[in-house]
């Protein structure tokens, strides 16, 4: 029988939060995620297929794993990935599956993905122009990130969230027009902070747009922001409405106000790799135990080792902070 003990680090930290990732492939660029070219990308043969997957999930779930996110690299990259969501759906105890996407393949593929069982949806969106999103992205594709997020909309995807990274010198004439969005259609756009995951380590404190400004600029322009709260204290976001009850945004401010006591979350990398912390230095390799010999009360036991050895905090905030080898698309986001 699998051991159903929940997860719960040296911390105290109950963790029923998996986050996927099944691809570390991209059909953009974005400079704070990977190179612009010459990306060396995993073999496809050592990617953890969709049976592979399922059965990390099944062994997880009753550990208390209730929540699912996918990711990539570009996770709609990875052929019939609907697929992979009607089998983790079916898994008993996993009732939140979502997904995040950059949006360019999403027009295609957005009623597949709902029929199968996925009900939320993140979409990465950096500018709402589409020179800036260029610069941001290195590649084409705004208009079809808009086709997307209408399809999105159309399907009945419901919450329909918008994340923009916010970088100083960049991004910064961004802010009020997704705040018009956020206001005229009812998409919640949360801003993220800028973080030191990129292939180039290029990160500079000095880029981070910081969640205090980016709430003043907003304030200043559409009037105050009123806090909701947090409904589950473990989300990354802080969720403000507008006064006028018109429109909602959320801050992630990983760097200017972590929220890593309260985290729930832990990864798989589309390799098999867990990661206990988004900035982990260290992984544990689960791939041989599912691909092989390994029985589920071993898998059981690799988890609850990585877990159990989750740091702190992530430490950006000081000199003991060391930048993961691993840059954001081969994490998983």
């Amino acid at each position: 029988m699998i051991d159903s003990r929940p997860l719960v680090d040296s911390f105290g930290r109950l963790h029923n939060n998996l986050r996927i990732s099944v691809t570390d492939r991209c059909n953009i660029r974005c400079f704070y995620c990977m190179p612009a070219d010459n990306v060396e990308f995993m073999d496809r043969g050592e990617l953890l297929t969709f049976e592979e997957i399922e059965r990390f999930v099944r062994v997880a779930a009753p550990l208390g794993i209730n929540k699912l996110r996918l990711t990539g690299g570009e996770p709609l990259v990875r052929r019939n990935l609907s697929e992979l969501i009607g089998r983790l759906s079916t898994i008993e105890g996993i009732d939140d599956i979502g997904l995040t996407t950059n949006g360019i393949l999403l027009a295609d593929q957005a009623a597949d993905l709902h029929a199968a069982g996925l009900a939320r949806i993140n979409i990465s969106l950096d500018a709402l122009d589409p020179i800036r999103f260029k610069e941001v992205t290195r590649r084409e594709g705004y208009e079809k990130v808009l086709e997307g997020i209408e399809a999105a909309r159309e399907t009945g995807f419901d919450p329909i969230k918008i994340n923009a990274v916010s970088i100083r010198g960049l991004t910064e004439d961004q802010l009020l027009p997704f705040g018009r969005l956020a206001r005229e259609t009812g998409i919640e756009v949360r801003f993220i902070e800028f973080m030191p995951l990129d292939a180039d380590n290029a990160w500079e404190r000095d880029r981070v747009l910081f969640a205090s400004e980016i709430r003043e600029r907003l304030e200043a322009e559409f009037g105050p922001l009123v806090a909701r709260g947090r409904t589950d204290p473990t989300a990354p976001a802080s969720q403000f409405e507008f006064a006028d009850g018109v429109g909602r945004v959320g801050f992630i401010a990983s760097v200017s106000e972590p929220f890593c006591g309260n985290c729930n979350r832990f990864r798989l990398t589309a390799d098999g790799k867990l990661r206990n912390c988004l900035f982990s230095l260290e992984e544990t390799d689960v791939k041989e135990l599912i691909r092989e010999t390994g029985t589920d009360e071993q898998i059981v036991e690799a988890i609850a080792a990585s877990i159990h050895a989750k740091a702190e905090g992530h430490e950006i905030n000081t000199a003991r902070f060391i930048q993961p080898d691993r840059p954001m698309y081969s994490i998983g986001g």
